[in-house]
């Protein structure tokens, strides 16, 4: 996410964090490259426009001028307004109406807009522990009715039927009254889209939006659309009360053009990042951690809080204990592992957040994991006996070539495993004798709440 960004603002800050001494030519100099940067990130013209002003304006001023470290204030000036641009803070989904309180999600054809439904319904559930129910009023597409109803099913959310004969607004009014009668906490209510905007698509949504009232509306946007992106959230905001964006696609925009441009566009928060395909690649967007993920310094808070939701607790202690008692990580533990780190995007995912990591090494982790990587390891390591799991040294030619067979895969990608499993345990063993996995959690707690009293 954002790597040609990343990777062209942080050479340039790393250059001027280092000067003694910052002068009118050298912050006119990087002010230049930072304006460059953003143009070829795909912002918008007038946002770089405002953008550079407030920071010329703050970096020519005392504040920087009587530090002692010039470069790094210089450095701290630049993530400010890159946070303040989109956003200043997350603001939350506001829920607070007589249930069932209604979501209504707007937006082009293509963009999303019935898989953000189904992540949303999944967020709320888990979250916030709401009971949700979703409806579909896309009349236009017997197509996404099916599909939201197949997405409803796998986050576990109800779904009120509806099909291509009935009017939307009738819909709508149908799915509130029988969440009403069925006491759900919250109801979301996809909608059609167009290919672009027209009078028609605008006529209808703003008959769904007072037939409904609506506590939330909300702007589903490509973020692959660049500049565009900005350009269709002004229109669809003119026509409606808008109350947010969610921006999905950003796992594929290197540029990051559309998170910085829809707020100071539109003046709606972004409410959520859609990073994958899968229902539960969804993120709160917290523009201070997107300001400091482009910069380059990471987003470890992100990284702890997603880790306390998604791994497996008990078999990390278990693994712990495993340890502690001097037993060794065998291939079992490692596909635990491998699993653990696919739950949390991958090393992709893993890298993006990590400080110091921005540029060019998340492009590398791709090339890492495509996806396809963990799978075949997975299969390589399903496909052996329980004992050879638990005895890899045991593997020899003719069974690794009943392993192959079974897993689709080589006898190279066999080795290779084993190879990775011997690094992995080697690095386990030290580890777990020097009490690291321990301070490691601590540490990981102590970063926390030191965030947390940032936030």
């Amino acid at each position: 996410m954002f790597e040609s960004l990343t990777e062209r603002l942080s050479r340039t800050l790393q250059h001027v964090t280092g000067q003694a001494k910052l002068t009118d030519e050298n912050v006119r100099d990087s002010l230049r490259e930072v304006r460059m940067a953003l143009l070829e990130a795909d912002v918008a013209l007038s946002v770089v426009k405002d953008f550079i002003g407030r920071v010329r304006e703050r970096a020519l001023g005392q504040e920087v001028s009587q530090s002692l470290t010039p470069g790094q204030v210089f450095l701290r000036i630049v993530s400010d307004e890159l946070t303040a641009t989109m956003g200043a803070a997350n603001e939350g989904l506001n829920l607070a109406a007589q249930p069932p309180a209604v979501i209504l999600v707007a937006g082009l054809q293509g963009v999303g807009k019935t898989t953000s439904v189904a992540k949303l319904a999944r967020w709320l559930q888990e979250n916030s522990k709401k009971s949700v129910l979703v409806t579909s009023a896309d009349v236009y597409r017997p197509a996404a009715i099916d599909q939201l109803k197949l997405l409803a099913s796998e986050v576990g959310a109800d779904f009120f039927p509806s099909s291509g004969s009935e009017k939307p607004v009738d819909i709508a009014k149908a799915a509130v009254q029988h969440a009403r009668l069925q006491h759900k906490d919250v109801v979301i209510i996809d909608t059609a889209g167009r290919l672009h905007v027209d009078e028609q698509m605008m006529v209808e949504i703003r008959q769904l939006h007072s037939s409904v009232a609506p506590v939330e509306t909300l702007f589903v946007v490509d973020a692959m659309t660049g500049q565009d992106a900005a350009v269709t959230a002004r229109a669809f905001h003119e026509a409606l009360p808008l109350t947010g964006v969610i921006l999905t696609k950003v796992d594929g925009d290197a540029r990051g053009g559309a998170a910085l441009s829809v707020r100071s566009v539109t003046g709606k928060p972004i409410r959520f990042l859609g990073v994958g395909e899968k229902t539960q690649a969804l993120e709160v967007f917290h523009p201070d951690r997107v300001a400091s993920r482009i910069l380059g310094m990471g987003d470890m808070l992100s990284l702890v809080e997603e880790a306390e939701r998604k791994l497996d607790k008990k078999k990390a202690d278990r693994l712990a204990s495993k340890l502690k008692k001097g037993k060794k990580f065998d291939l079992e533990d490692f596909r635990d592992q491998l699993q653990q780190v696919k739950s949390m995007g991958g090393l992709e995912g893993l890298v993006d957040r990590l400080p110091g990591m921005g540029g060019g090494i998340p492009a590398m982790a791709q090339g890492l994991d495509d996806g396809k990587m963990f799978a075949r390891m997975e299969a390589i390591i399903s496909s052996m006996t329980p004992s050879e799991r638990r005895f890899p040294a045991v593997l020899n030619g003719s069974r690794k070539r009943r392993i192959a067979a079974g897993s689709g895969t080589s006898i190279q990608d066999i080795n290779r495993l084993v190879k990775q499993h011997g690094q992995m345990q080697k690095m386990m063993k030290k580890v777990s004798a020097k009490g690291g996995m321990t301070k490691m959690m601590r540490g990981l707690g102590m970063f926390k709440n030191k965030q947390a009293g940032r936030v």
